[in-house]
């Protein structure tokens, strides 16, 4: 919830108190404050522009180059200290490549040496599931994306213990990166508190 937001609500009911303390009207005060707090709210949106939809569709999907669909349709992994953004260090967020879902920040990645993206924690928890995984003669945590269903890669206990302890080792054929520069054009604005310089 934006700042905003919270000082329009704090304005809001203080103006009911004020009037419920001084003419014991609360009823006028109430219908009046709930027409102030719609309208704000309206503003508010309105303002951010329309929500953003992510799903996974057939002209996403016909968009990927061969190794981005093996990675994310077909549970393949990128060969180590390939993928393109295992370097990159510009401040910005990831985000599906087929539903355009954020999933990380620039701010949360970190240099693990494993040869993929790592980072210590998603941009929004409900955007990655976690799924069991027991191919390949081990057992790991397999994440996915919630609303493109890619296979991102897969998350380990061995991250920094100081920022939770868990290592998020994606593929970057999963991936789009957004610069912060222009996170606020695609729609990602609400998300540059999140990123920091790096």
């Amino acid at each position: 919830m934006s700042r905003f937001w919270l000082v329009s609500r704090q304005l809001c009911w203080g103006f009911i108190c004020f009037v419920f303390v001084t003419e014991s009207r609360w009823w006028t005060a109430l219908a009046l404050a709930n027409s102030v707090f719609d309208a704000i709210f309206l503003v508010n949106n309105e303002e951010k522009g329309p929500a953003m939809k992510y799903e996974k569709s057939d002209a996403a999907l016909a968009k990927l180059t061969p190794e981005q669909f093996r990675v994310t349709q077909q549970n393949g992994t990128e060969r180590p200290f390939t993928g393109e953004y295992n370097d990159n260090k510009q401040p910005g967020i990831y985000v599906d490549i087929v539903s355009g879902e954020p999933l990380f920040t620039s701010s949360d990645k970190f240099e693990s040496g494993c040869g993929w993206p790592s980072f210590t924690k998603p941009i929004e928890t409900a955007h990655v599931t976690e799924h069991h995984d027991a191919t390949h003669g081990m057992v790991r945590t397999e994440v996915r994306s919630a609303h493109g269903d890619s296979h991102l890669g897969h998350v380990f206990p061995d991250g920094p213990r100081d920022r939770g302890g868990l290592r998020y080792c994606i593929n970057s054929a999963s991936l789009r990166f957004i610069h912060r520069d222009e996170m606020e054009a695609e729609g990602y604005g609400a998300y540059l508190d999140q990123v920091e310089d790096v």
